[in-house]
């Protein structure tokens, strides 16, 4: 056992399978180069990575248990090759059934999936952290009533295994409006201050971070502009309730092409 505590992170991934893109997609360096840093500041290799990703939910919280996950594809229109890329970490039954009997003793019913493989929200980023896909890997689900106090709960219960050399990530974005994105010129200032509150949130004292953050919906700006369905910033929690009195340092931060600002952090 390790003689430090690994850090929580939460991720913006990017969309797709960008780090496959470059040439297509030349907007993702500043993002890339974060992610690469994330792992040159790691106290060591962890002995497994537990990924919270905006693009899985389930009734109950839900664990992967394969040995050997394979792939979902979870993108459309992007090159043929796109859909045979193949990140082979291993997984680990161990840990997967740990995390699920921690979760129970919180409280919190949970399951095991014995099929499910790692989406895009867990290959893209590890990719570029760990690209010979040596260090096992398993998933936790988003529970799909997104209860910011439940995946609190979850990020607590599961504290104890950053003592045990497991890295837990939530991966999502700190902004998730495509559509707005995409056919309004107006996303710049509300974007803006959006990603402002949720980075001076970050960085308030513990209790008042976790209680902006639980009710982020009535706390923070423009809420619902910056995530009409907030699958991609309920990972956040997750990570926060497991570092939930920890520094964090945001690792992560640009306009990103040009249009909304964008962040990641480290807990611990």
């Amino acid at each position: 056992m390790p003689s430090f505590r690994f850090p929580t992170y939460f991720l913006s991934h990017g969309g797709g399978p960008w780090p496959w893109l470059k040439r297509e997609m030349p907007f993702y360096e500043e993002l890339e180069r974060s992610l690469v840093q994330v792992r040159a500041d790691l106290p060591a290799t962890p002995k497994a990575v537990l990924v919270i990703s905006g693009h899985w939910e389930e009734d109950d919280f839900t664990v992967t248990a394969s040995p050997q996950p394979p792939m979902v594809y979870d993108y459309g229109g992007f090159p043929d090759f796109t859909y045979k890329i193949q990140y082979p970490a291993p997984g680990d039954p161990g840990l997967a059934s740990e995390v699920q009997q921690l979760l129970e003793d919180a409280g919190l019913t949970s399951k095991i999936d014995y099929e499910r493989g790692f989406d895009h929200g867990t290959y893209t980023i590890l990719y570029l952290m760990f690209p010979n896909a040596d260090v096992p890997v398993i998933q936790l689900s988003l529970r799909r009533d997104y209860d910011p106090e439940a995946h609190l709960r979850a990020g607590r219960a599961l504290a104890v295994l950053r003592d045990k050399g497991v890295m837990i990530i939530g991966s999502g974005f700190s902004f998730h409006n495509l559509r707005e994105l995409r056919a309004s010129s107006t996303v710049f200032e509300p974007a803006r201050a959006f990603d402002e509150w949720l980075n001076n949130t970050m960085k308030a004292p513990p209790a008042e971070r976790t209680q902006f953050l639980k009710n982020w919906l009535s706390e923070a700006p423009n809420p619902r502009l910056a995530h009409p369905v907030e699958e991609h910033f309920i990972p956040l929690m997750v990570a926060l309730g497991a570092a939930e009195n920890d520094q964090v340092i945001r690792v992560y931060h640009e306009m990103f092409m040009g249009r909304f600002q964008c962040s990641s952090f480290r807990l611990g």
